[in-house]
């Protein structure tokens, strides 16, 4: 066949326009190929020439591709296998991109020119390639805040150049992997500095040949793992070691290795919350410590450590609950640089002599529940926190401020905000903008900064956060970036033992910074440019997606003289090509749809009130049942069989022929549960199965009716275990169990289902509790299907009062973080047993105003339901939990965890109150009962308190 004229014109054409690209074809189809993994890309990435056409993110050294920089981009899908084709790659940088996960590609591993491989902050998942260890120049490793599953890979032991190594806040499991004779470990890695393996699930003794005296290891940070064990005596070789943290294994055990004072480089030393035992370690020449914690250990008792006046670096000492004795000498208040002393749960005896030259630095003494009974005079004249309760002083009906348990009243308000420069009346901003520091108006890149081991622990010292402000704005200044100012506010010490506080960078000249900037900013925080002060210690940041300023794609001038005919008449071609792809795309796609609605229609043609049962189709195992069957298995629908009622109308127990127990949902006349409703909780729930979701068995809709047949869950809502009217009593650890049961259930609906489900209706009515106290998730007549949209979907807003998303609520845009927000209210309403809304009382904002975080409990005792017990030992990981639940109401739904991330830490938690994971039976408790049944749901009246006409909201 012979080719038309025009056709071999155009051909010539985009042959020529590829001929003169300044990007190596192989980089282009490496990074088209990745960008189409993507639902998202930077806004210039078209065309074929990323680096002649400098697009964002991509920096060239001649025409490869040598670095990706694009942090905090709003990334979502997977990184491509055609990663492997950048083979000049030295720079990969995608943190903060959440919806970014999947299985890390083992082609990274062809990567061979690779020096820094930075993934922090976003969701990949599976285990990590042991195809990284053929990286023979990475430098940088950074896949911490992820979800990698399985053990570390032993082949990372090969990456001889490595200086920074961390893979913390994931799922990893298994030990620490070292050389066996014929894989590599950890122990080949002398030439690394950090180890940051907090927070993962990585368990067994620590190998005792993992330490050198040939390492340079300065960060050794294993904390909240579940090693067990002993401490081997090899740490006393790491004699550059600056950072120490064992703290939250629990199971570690044995005493400390008694060379640990070689190590007189530490600063920060943490070994709380284990079983560590012997002789209470002697710190003796370690005059670099700043920061010492051992609380909660079972150190032999000891009477009046020597050591205690002998550390001149000490801001911080943390020894509670460690049957320490003797008088406390005087000289341990006069240290210069110490600022809390938190020694309650000890012998500490006699005279408490603070005397009267005391650090001006001291801040805080705890020593609540000694045996001291008296203060001298000098000590009087301490004027900051002094907590003595519990103490023979306090027990003969003192009205001394140290002998209430809060000592001296705290601050009101956050510990720290960067102040506002403004010589006037400050301006209005818009509701996107926020007001700088130097008082205008823009948006800012947020995020948050987590400082692992900070040397110092007093949060109120506004001079440590200026030098972190000024520190930082000149290194972006330095880096030629536009910015006007750094906010910092609300650090605080989380759950995790980490400093976190809130960052806030604001641009210079302009309301918006541009694609570029947050690519540069992004990559000095993730790629750790920037070095805070030394008394922060190491850190993470974790980035928002930044809603950019629109940028004009710029041809460069080089670009433009170079045949600007050839080059017009291909980019006339190629918009034609585009036209015609997507003109391929949407018809694809409207027949795709099209399939799709007569499918659904299909499926719901016949659901209406007068159908009858054999023109209803089969819905993937739902059984649909006759009227009759339905009247014959609860006895012509009896009051005996009545077990429950709600909304949608009454519940009835039935007994199939198959001697199966089931319930009967059937909708009465003014139901306020619908036909949309109720076609919509027969289609999810005929989709999902989960040991955690309520199965659903069939349904009816013969003469006139709509009935819903589930499985018989016998033991009422958790709503009414907690209320009392079910009889069934859970204490601390069986709520524990319950809770993860429910988190497990919202989270198969949100990260496993296809597609995934939003419930929208989460509270605690709707948490089922089986024979066994196994959690259900039950009523999906609100939900509601992400399908293709994943991220987001526009909607009218449906929910419970008390349990709602604001965000929700005002944008009436619905993602998975929606319910988030009404898990996080659950979980405050486990603990107190209140319902979240009611007479103008909100637990939300009463658990805020309640809380402070210096206070056993957190001070909650007050809010904390009655029957749970209001002891620290009763109520093992309350604070965690109560962190937990206050990260899910984050006002913003970008700040809330996923769900996934939710069962991690409640998983950690049960395993800090000594329970277990799996079932809930154990230990419960009932009283005589006539149990209300689950399925009923609330009544319209339950909320009549709180004002509202329903308990769900509905507005036009």
């Amino acid at each position: 066949m012979e080719l038309s004229p025009w056709l071999i014109l155009f051909s010539v054409l985009v042959q020529a326009s590829v001929i003169l690209a300044d990007t190596n074809t192989q980089d282009t189809s490496g990074l088209t190929g990745i960008a189409a993994s993507w639902n998202t890309k930077p806004s210039n990435w078209v065309g074929n020439d990323p680096c002649g056409d400098k697009w964002v993110g991509i920096i060239c050294t001649q025409d490869r591709v040598t670095s990706i920089r694009l942090s905090s981009f709003g990334l979502s899908g997977s990184l491509s296998g055609d990663i492997q084709s950048l083979s000049e790659l030295q720079y990969l940088d995608l943190s903060y991109n959440k919806e970014l996960g999947g299985s890390l590609p083992s082609s990274i591993g062809s990567l061979s020119n690779l020096q820094n491989l930075i993934l922090v902050g976003c969701s990949f998942t599976g285990e990590i390639p042991t195809e990284i260890g053929q990286l023979s120049n990475l430098i940088f490793l950074s896949l911490n805040s992820n979800r990698f599953t399985g053990r570390i890979p032993p082949s990372l032991g090969g990456l001889s150049k490595l200086y920074w190594f961390d893979l913390a806040d994931n799922k990893l499991t298994g030990g620490l992997p070292v050389y066996d004779g014929i894989n590599l470990g950890l122990d080949n890695l002398t030439n690394t500095k950090h180890f940051h393996f907090g927070v993962n699930q990585l368990s067994g003794t620590i190998p005792s040949q993992i330490f050198s005296s040939h390492m340079k290891l300065i960060h050794l940070l294993i904390d909240n793992n579940n090693f067990s064990g002993r401490i081997p005596s090899t740490l006393g070789l790491l004699n550059v070691l600056e950072v120490l943290r064992f703290d939250n294994n629990y199971q570690l055990s044995g005493p400390v290795p008694s060379n640990i004072n070689n190590l007189t480089k530490l600063a920060e030393f943490h070994l709380e919350n284990n079983q560590l035992s012997g002789p209470l370690p002697d710190l003796t020449g370690m005059n670099s410590l700043s920061f010492v914690d051992m609380s909660n250990n079972s150190f032999n008792a000891s009477d009046d450590p020597s050591w205690l006046t002998a550390l001149p670096s000490l801001t911080s000492l943390y020894l509670e609950n460690l049957d320490i004795g003797g008088q406390l000498p005087q000289a341990l208040f006069s240290l210069p640089a110490i600022q809390t002393l938190r020694l309650r749960g000890n012998r500490f005896n006699g005279t408490l002599n603070i005397g009267s030259d005391f650090s001006t630095q001291l801040q805080k003494i705890d020593l609540q529940d000694n045996q001291i009974t008296a203060i001298t005079v000098g000590g009087s004249q301490y004027s900051k926190k002094l907590i003595l309760s519990g103490n023979p002083i306090c027990n003969q009906g003192s009205t001394e401020q140290y002998c209430k348990t809060t000592g001296q009243s705290n601050p009101t308000g956050p510990s720290y905000i960067t102040s506002k420069n403004c010589a006037g009346l400050p301006p209005t901003c818009l509701s996107s903008q926020l007001l700088s520091p130097s008082c205008t108006c823009a948006v800012p890149y947020k995020g948050t900064l987590f400082f692992r081991a900070p040397s110092f622990s007093d949060l109120t010292n506004g001079s440590y956060y200026i030098q972190l402000e000024k520190g930082m704005k000149a290194k972006f200044l330095g880096y030629s970036i536009p910015v006007d100012s750094i906010s910092v506010e609300n650090p605080y010490v989380d759950s995790n033992n980490n400093l976190q506080m809130n960052l806030g960078v604001f641009p210079s000249n302009k309301i918006l910074f541009g694609e570029r900037d947050i690519s540069e900013i992004g990559f000095i925080l993730s790629n750790q440019t920037y070095k805070p002060p030394p008394i922060f210690g190491p850190y993470y940041f974790i980035g928002q997606q930044y809603p950019f300023a629109s940028e004009a794609l710029v041809i460069s001038k080089s670009k433009a003289n170079k045949l600007p005919l050839i080059v017009g008449v291909a980019a006339g071609g190629a918009v034609l090509v585009a036209i015609l792809l997507i003109l391929v795309v949407v018809i694809g796609r409207r027949k795709k749809k099209t399939n799709r609605t007569e499918e659904r229609s299909q499926s719901f043609a016949s659901l209406d009130m007068k159908s009858t049962s054999t023109s209803v189709p089969q819905l993937r195992g739902a059984r649909i049942f006759t009227f009759a069957e339905l009247k014959k298995i609860t006895n012509n629908f009896s009051e005996a069989n009545d077990i429950g009622n709600g909304g949608f109308g009454k519940v009835y127990r039935g007994t199939l022929p198959t001697g199966q127990l089931v319930a009967v949902k059937r909708s009465q006349e003014g139901s306020l549960q619908g036909n949309l409703e109720f076609r919509t909780e027969i289609e999810l729930l005929s989709r999902v199965h989960h040991k955690n979701v309520v199965s659903l068995v069939g349904f009816c809709l013969d003469q006139g009716e709509q009935m819903l047949v589930y499985e018989y869950i016998p033991n009422g809502t958790l709503k009414e275990s907690l209320t009392g009217k079910s009889g069934v009593r859970l204490d601390w650890k069986r709520r524990l169990r319950v809770i993860l049961g429910a988190a497990k259930g919202i989270a198969y609906l949100h990260e496993l289902a296809e597609p995934p489900i939003v419930h929208r209706d989460i509270k605690s009515s709707n948490v089922l509790l089986d024979e066994r106290l196994n959690a259900k998730v039950a009523d999906f007549g609100l939900s509601k299907l992400l399908g293709e949209e994943r991220g987001q979907v526009t909607t009218q807003v449906k929910g419970t009062m008390g349990y709602l998303d604001p965000e929700y609520y005002m944008t009436q845009q619905l993602t998975e973080k929606s319910d988030v927000y009404s898990f996080g209210v659950l979980l405050l309403e486990v603990i107190t047993a209140k319902k979240p809304l009611e007479r103008g009382r909100y637990i939300v904002r009463e658990v805020h105003a309640a809380m402070d975080r210096s206070k056993d409990l957190y001070g909650l005792h007050e809010l904390l339901d009655p029957l749970l017990g209001a002891s620290p030992s009763s109520l093992g990981g309350l604070e965690h939990y109560v962190d937990l639940a206050l990260r899910c109401v984050e006002e913003a739904g970008a700040d809330r965890p996923s769900m996934g991330e939710a069962v991690s830490e409640l998983e950690r938690i049960t395993r800090m109150a000594g329970g277990v994971t799996e079932s809930a039976s154990e230990s419960m408790s009932y009283a005589s009962r006539t149990p209300r049944h689950p399925y009923g749901g609330d009544s319209a009246s339950e909320y009549s308190g709180a004002g509202l006409p329903s308990s769900r909201v509905e507005p036009k």
